[in-house]
């Protein structure tokens, strides 16, 4: 689950990404402050926009934004007043964290593109199908987490590439919109001593 907000360029509004569309014609239903978004084909919830979003609580931060369990609550309580389903679960694990190549062997439908066994965490391992020409076993670097945004307010999602499943995306300096970062392909290269799981940290690492 994704919250995301941005007062000044869209308004009072939380934007909450529930689920992947997958390309889906879309209907909403609003009652109150709350707008609920879903696919037509199958009734699934895949956003919700809560309107006047200060009268609950604020929010200082912009682009995605990360709640307490207590703001959570809150906005359950409101979608409950409302009529809706109150399900809204807070995830507050880091969304982009060091990761390793532990496996990766060539996908059998593309020539340049590999199927990665990243390690994410000291027991989590997911796989990641990446065509970065620098990914070689062993190399650690930033992975963004099924629930990340981009940057550019890309949004990370479980799926597939050519037929292969894929968990995650394993990101480069210019993805990543770090400082003086080469505008050239290949995944953000860390030293061999940054720890599995850790949190991405921009300034601990990049010296761009």
């Amino acid at each position: 689950m994704i919250f995301t907000y941005n007062k000044e360029y869209v308004g009072d509004v939380l934007m909450i990404i529930a689920a992947d569309n997958q390309g889906a014609k879309l209907a909403a239903e609003r009652k109150g402050r709350v707008a609920r978004v879903y696919r037509e084909d199958n009734g699934q919830t895949v956003a919700w926009n809560i309107f006047e979003q200060s009268d609950l609580f604020e929010i200082a931060e912009r682009g995605q934004v990360f709640l307490t369990d207590e703001q959570v609550v809150i906005l359950n309580q409101e979608l409950s007043k409302e009529g809706f389903p109150a399900d809204l679960v807070n995830d507050s694990q880091p969304k982009f964290v060091v990761g390793e190549i532990v496996d990766m062997v060539a996908h059998p439908d593309s020539d340049h593109l590999n199927i990665c066994q990243v390690q994410v965490a000291a027991d989590k391992t997911v796989q990641i199908v990446a065509g970065a020409p620098n990914a070689k076993v062993g190399l650690k670097t930033i992975v963004a987490l099924p629930g990340a945004m981009m940057p550019k307010g890309n949004l990370i999602f479980p799926g597939e590439l050519r037929g292969e499943k894929s968990f995650g995306m394993m990101c480069s300096p210019r993805e990543l919109q770090l400082p003086n970062a080469p505008q050239k392909r290949g995944i953000i290269e860390l030293a061999d001593s940054e720890l599995v799981g850790t949190a991405f940290d921009p300034a601990k690492h990049w010296q761009g």
